[in-house]
């Protein structure tokens, strides 16, 4: 089969177009001919040796997390899944013809391939941020970086939780977080001030998506470094709030919430920009680079 790999850690030019032998499902798995693969940053710190203290990967390696495709092998112990379902969810080696799913959910119809493609990791993110931050209904929520993938789903989950959300971004891309329903301003210094009317009762809990430097206006905005999750500072730590990596555990129950509300039209997944499967390396430079509102994948024919 086809599929874009790896020999050594590098900027995007390492990724290269291999053939490679097919996978297949073992017990309690299934796989998928792909249609679309999602690109997460974790992807290219995996590419550019970031991250080979604490994620490391034997190389030659095909990245890629999650995708959506075609069921086309069942695995032994698996039940409710047969060849010829429409799935997405989170892969090993996902940027290639096949992959094998570890855990997954039906397609709604109501999402594109490319839009199931990059949905599975930035839900269970942001499930897995909301739960621990205990998040009810009734509650007021503040996502710092809401645009991207994990906070766009972080946003609809909370709001489809009973949660109040008020969401930083760009200045591009708040009016799309109105859309959703969302508040929404900038991100960046006198986030306390321009936070404050925007939640006259207070926040109740915060999601530090973005990169550093937020942290000690969210525990200011919330009232306790408890009531703060990051997924993006890893300076979290220094400042009492908990950083999760999903070494913790995985909320990957969340996929079949998703599915059930974009089958609801309560939860989409904007695609930034979807590119053939050759061109990666294309799409981990415009991750690298930021600022991508929704998802990035590469898709397949």
């Amino acid at each position: 089969m086809k599929a874009m790999s790896f020999d050594e850690t590098g900027g995007p030019e390492v990724l290269h177009l291999v053939d490679v032998p097919q996978p297949h499902a073992g017990p309690g798995q299934i796989r998928i001919a792909v249609r679309a693969a999602g690109v997460n940053p974790v992807d290219w710190k995996i590419r550019n040796g970031s991250t080979l203290r604490t994620l490391p990967v034997p190389l030659p390696h095909i990245p890629g997390m999650e995708a959506a495709g075609v069921v086309d092998e069942v695995g032994a112990d698996v039940e409710g899944v047969a060849v010829g379902d429409e799935v997405f969810g989170a892969a090993q080696n996902a940027s290639a013809e096949y992959a094998v799913l570890d855990e997954w959910a039906p397609k709604p119809p109501e999402l594109t391939w490319a839009q199931a493609g990059g949905l599975a990791m930035v839900v269970e993110t942001a499930a897995r941020g909301l739960d621990l931050l205990g998040l009810s209904a009734g509650q007021t929520l503040l996502v710092n970086g809401a645009a991207g993938g994990v906070g766009l789903a972080a946003v609809q989950l909370a709001q489809a939780r009973g949660a109040r959300v008020i969401g930083t971004a760009s200045r591009d891309n708040q009016e799309y977080l109105r859309s959703l329903g969302a508040a929404a301003t900038d991100y960046g210094p006198g986030l306390v001030e321009r936070v404050g009317p925007l939640a006259p009762d207070g926040v109740d809990a915060a999601l530090a998506v973005s990169g550093e430097g937020a942290i000690p206006d969210l525990i200011a905005l919330t009232g306790s470094p408890d009531r703060v999750v990051s997924i993006g500072d890893v300076t979290a730590a220094n400042h009492g709030v908990t950083f999760t990596t999903g070494a913790e555990g995985r909320a990957f129950y969340s996929l079949r919430e998703a599915a059930k509300l974009a089958a609801a039209g309560r939860l989409t997944m904007p695609v930034a920009r979807a590119l053939p499967l050759a061109e990666l390396g294309e799409a981990h430079r415009i991750s690298e680079a930021g600022h991508v509102r929704g998802k990035l994948v590469v898709v397949l024919d």
